[in-house]
């Protein structure tokens, strides 16, 4: 007796280690494509099956069907999968009714054989297990192995076996059900709060953002698009011109906004520090890595990261921010492992990036990618219309920190005339400083502004075109390449008048690197002039 206990003891002891195993294997299921094909292959393995399936009731309770099954046979399970089952049809429309495991040893001697799904598949069920599938709900369904490998028939010890595993088979799958559920009520109210926030968009036009002219209302327009898709925009305009709130308004308007917005200048830092700030390091990658630490693309999970001057990126960087976009994954510094993100990414430059890429500056590549869907935000002096609107926003802002309480309609006419290479930021600037002179209970008048912008007339656009080389009769006309280089000449040497001679601010409004800019001035010998 000792003997035969000891023979028993293992394989009771393997199966209780099975039926925990798959518990734990079903807490971590909660995709039902992910959960039936691990329940019936576990079945056909356990029992030595030569098949093994689960069939469903349907929602009006009528049908039972596969929605999936493990076979030998692959052509067997394509053609079950594909069949419907009268509910009250069957061994296993028998155990539906009942509510209670059958072991039939020989199925062509049993009256509820259904012999309907053999001739259609095209299989030949010699004996089956049968065990139903109960929930809080009712039976929703049964759990089945059929034909033994074995020569022996299954037993009643695999009928037990098998009622309890479609005990814990049928919990798993209601909490799959729910969680079905819950996921798609959590896609509905994305798309509604997704449609909500557009609309109030759409009425209130991106409250952070002051404009009502012709540009600007292009610019909103084009937001609104890029704000119910996820397709990747690429901001183009000068230093100044607000392209950050370009990207936050897309953000907020659109179904992340409940999730991170992170920010990073990539001219601000250097490219170990630009590196490890977006893709994060493993502790002792480099010296002073004293931990680990997560990126930008980590930490806005699920949201979005704007890359500011993208155009200063290193090229090695280039090649990463790629992966990110084709693959959603990043390694962080002194790592090998990838890992999964899920970001979107909002870019933003003041370059000219398509020059950018023919110089060998930037990846043609990656371009691509980044300029799926361009946002040119204007600058200031091409929006004029706008500047009444925008100074009657800033004075309000100073309201609470000088005490100003207004501008004058010639300070006002004053400001619209005024070039502003700063664009708007240059414009807060000054309202800043002239809500100070006026002190608390003043307005602001043309006293206040600076030298410089009182004193000068108003300036052209550098975009308006220089006097290019005339030909008069007679004479040989000027060779194409003479006339592009004085065209040239004149147009930087024009920029850099109405940007004092600031050579950093000239290249970021004619959208050239500053070693470009140097190089163009020493070649027409702007330097000394």
């Amino acid at each position: 007796m000792a003997d035969a206990k000891n023979q028993i003891e293992p394989a009771e002891t393997g199966r209780f280690r099975l039926l925990y195993d798959l518990g734990c294997a079903f807490a971590a299921r909660i995709e039902l494509d992910e959960l039936f094909p691990f329940i019936v292959n576990k079945c056909r393995e356990v029992f030595d099956a030569e098949g093994a399936s689960v069939l469903l009731l349907n929602d009006e309770e009528t049908e039972l069907f596969f929605p999936y099954v493990a076979d030998a046979d692959p052509g067997v399970a394509d053609r079950l999968r594909q069949l419907r089952v009268p509910s009250d049809k069957g061994i296993a429309g028998s155990v539906l009714s009942s509510g209670n495991g059958v072991r039939v040893d020989d199925v062509a001697s049993d009256s509820r054989f259904f012999a309907v799904v053999d001739e259609a598949t095209g299989f030949t069920t010699r004996n089956v297990l049968c065990a139903p599938l109960r929930t809080h709900q009712g039976v929703i369904g049964v759990l089945q192995v059929v034909n033994r490998r074995a020569e022996e028939q299954f037993s009643d010890d695999d009928l037990q076996f098998l009622e309890a595993l479609a005990g814990g088979t049928a919990v798993a799958i209601e909490n799959a059900r729910l969680y079905a559920k819950v996921k798609a009520s959590e896609e509905l109210l994305r798309v509604q709060v997704g449609a909500l926030r557009r609309d109030i968009v759409h009425r209130n036009r991106f409250p952070d953002m002051v404009g009502n002219g012709p540009a600007m209302n292009e610019v909103f327009q084009l937001m609104e698009s890029a704000a119910a898709s996820p397709i990747t925009v690429l901001i183009e305009g000068e230093t100044g011109t607000g392209k950050e709130l370009v990207a936050s308004g897309i953000h907020n308007a659109g179904p992340r906004a409940d999730a991170p917005f992170l920010a990073v200048n990539c001219a601000a830092l250097s490219e170990t520090l630009l590196e490890s700030e977006l893709f994060g390091h493993r502790r002792g990658a480099f010296t002073g890595a004293t931990q680990d630490h997560r990126g930008l693309f980590e930490a806005a999970q699920g949201g979005t990261v704007f890359l500011d001057e993208v155009g200063e990126m290193p090229t090695s960087m280039q090649a990463k921010l790629l992966r990110v976009l084709q693959e959603g994954e990043v390694i962080r510094v002194g790592d090998s492992e990838p890992r999964k993100v899920d970001v979107r990414i909002i870019s933003a430059t003041n370059r000219n990036l398509e020059e950018e890429v023919e110089a060998n500056n930037f990846r043609e590549d990656l371009f691509y990618r980044l300029a799926v869907f361009p946002i040119h935000v204007p600058p200031l002096r091409e929006r004029r219309e706008d500047i009444p609107a925008l100074c009657q926003h800033m004075v309000a802002k100073q309201r609470t920190v000088s005490g100003c309480n207004g501008i004058t309609d010639e300070a006002r006419e004053q400001l619209m005339g005024h070039a502003w290479p700063g664009n708007i930021r240059q414009l807060e600037n000054e309202i800043e400083r002239s809500a100070v002179l006026a002190g608390r209970g003043g307005v602001i008048e043309i006293a206040h502004l600076s030298a410089k912008v009182r004193n000068a007339a108003p300036a052209a656009s550098v975009t308006a075109t220089p006097a290019a080389p005339a030909i008069s009769d007679g004479e040989d006309p000027t060779p194409l390449r003479e006339a592009r280089a004085t065209f040239e000449a004149n147009f930087i040497r024009q920029a850099l008048g109405q940007n004092e001679r600031n050579v950093s601010r000239t290249a970021r409004v004619l959208g050239l690197s500053r070693v470009m800019l140097q190089k163009k001035m020493k070649e027409y010998g702007l330097r000394d002039e």
